[in-house]
């Protein structure tokens, strides 16, 4: 068995162990893509407890749904889950990697900027910088909330 087979199996081993027993396609398949009211609320839990999981150890959380939960949040657009979203971001190299920051602008990235400099927590400032940065350095181009989720469904489009 190659070292990624048996990364994700032992993951997976883990996650139902601790009550995760949700992957990708079942969360895609019970929310899709735009999930409203309590769905959104058990996607914002599912996305903690991978949070805590790969907090632990990188690899421990499943990345792959945690981008797809913040795909998920995204599509909501609610403002105030900008904080758990640059919370996945964080919480490995892996997740930093697969979770575009983009993620973070579901009500669109002047909003998201005005948010978070009202904020007055370090992780706020640190999400502020990073926006910031990558929007210098052409990531925010051509960006649009309506364009990027277009994107992530054609991403996810089985």
């Amino acid at each position: 068995m190659t070292k990624q087979i048996k990364r994700t199996a032992e993951r997976s081993v883990r996650s139902r162990r601790e009550g995760m027993a949700m992957d990708e396609d079942e969360s895609m398949h019970r929310y899709g893509l735009h999930p409203t009211g309590a769905d959104l609320d058990e996607v914002r839990d599912l996305l903690t407890a991978q949070i805590r999981l790969e907090n632990r150890a990188q690899g421990d959380g499943d990345t792959e749904l945690m981008k797809l939960c913040c795909v998920q949040l995204f599509n909501a657009g609610v403002i105030d889950d900008v904080p758990l979203i640059w919370q996945a971001k964080t919480a490995s190299m892996d997740a930093d990697g697969s979770i575009d920051i983009q993620l973070l602008c579901g009500s669109g990235l002047v909003r998201t900027k005005s948010f978070l400099s009202g904020q007055r927590l370090p992780e706020a400032e640190a999400a502020l910088q990073r926006l910031i940065r990558c929007e210098a350095a052409g990531d925010f181009d051509y960006f649009s909330t309506k364009g990027h989720s277009a994107w992530y469904a054609a991403y996810y489009a089985p």
